[in-house]
């Protein structure tokens, strides 16, 4: 007799018919899910306005914020944001307004803002500037549109930045008349360049020369430091400023650099009418090359324990006492 065993317990064998059923079964079952997935990938979901965690959930306290955009509110700080805006704080922004030269695309303004500018923006229209329409925004929008942490005042524009003036200008402004311009040698703060350029508004210097690797553009924080000087005091920017120390002085200026190792700048008891001041950074001063360039270094005197200032206040003293001779 043939030898014949039966299969283990746990093999079963299955029909074709039962085969083909099952994998039908199957297939319709993954269709189902897929379709079930996508719809769920593709359906919104609520959003949570608020600060904190989602309210108004299945323990039946009602959300409130959901019930004011129902009713027409917004949250705060919403709706589209609104381009970049370049300068800001009042004073940047009224002088940058009343300059003719001066392109403006908009102005940003909160109601308290706009109520600190209607006399501008009436000076303006009597003056006939081509100016856009005030566009009154919340402080949430404002902030949006401006770095994180700055002071505004309520008030913002977006425009381009003001043309720079170069080498060339001061020389041919300096042909008939007297001029005294200040000359940065690696000055990169924009509070300390826009203190300085501030300074050189107030005491009528003639211009402000910076190296341009590294120098603040004339917006942002330089421009609300300077307080609306920008508008005022041609600024042109130089790769070498060796060089440009040469052009001038080939061009009849007197440069002096201020130097704690010169000499007494009191003592001084007249000026060439054609004067450059080169000032260095706080800490390093000015660089060798620019110092061996200069015609002669002057200090400020001083009496005190501490015998430095910074840089825009060194400046600023400055500025005066040449000014004065």
């Amino acid at each position: 007799m043939p030898l014949t065993t039966r299969p283990p317990h746990h093999i079963v064998f299955i029909g074709k018919s039962k085969l083909t059923g099952a994998i039908k079964s199957l297939l319709n079952f993954n269709v189902k899910y897929a379709i079930a997935l996508h719809m769920k990938k593709n359906t919104k979901q609520p959003k949570n306005y608020g600060r904190g965690k989602a309210t108004g959930k299945a323990s039946g306290k009602p959300n409130h914020k959901s019930q004011e955009r129902q009713g027409g509110k917004e949250p705060r700080g919403s709706g589209p944001k609104l381009p970049r805006a370049s300068l800001y704080g009042f004073h940047a922004v009224s002088e940058a307004w009343m300059n003719e030269g001066r392109s403006i695309e908009a102005l940003y303004a909160t109601e308290a803002g706009l109520k600190t500018f209607e006399e501008s923006v009436d000076k303006a229209r009597r003056a006939g500037l081509d100016r856009p329409a005030p566009q009154v925004v919340d402080k949430f929008a404002l902030e949006k549109a401006l770095p994180q942490g700055v002071v505004h005042q309520g008030l913002a524009l977006v425009c381009p930045l003001i043309e720079e003036s170069s080498l060339q200008d001061f020389v041919i402004s300096a042909a008939h008349k007297k001029s005294l311009i200040v000359m940065l040698d690696q000055v990169t703060d924009p509070h300390n360049v826009g203190a300085i350029l501030r300074s050189a508004c107030v005491f009528g210097l003639d211009g402000m020369i910076m190296q341009r690797k590294h120098a603040p553009f004339l917006d942002g924080v330089l421009a609300k430091t300077a307080c609306g000087a920008v508008e005022h005091v041609p600024v042109a920017y130089e790769t070498n400023l060796s060089r440009s120390i040469e052009e001038l002085q080939a061009a009849g200026f007197f440069v002096y650099g201020l130097d704690e190792r010169g000499d007494d700048l009191s003592a001084l008891s007249d000026l060439p009418d054609k004067v450059v001041l080169v000032m260095g950074a706080e800490g390093p001063g000015l660089r060798r090359l620019i110092k061996e360039h200069c015609d002669s270094l002057l200090r400020l005197p001083t009496a005190g324990p501490i015998s430095s200032l910074n840089v825009s206040n060194a400046a600023a003293v400055s500025f005066y006492a040449l000014k004065s001779l």
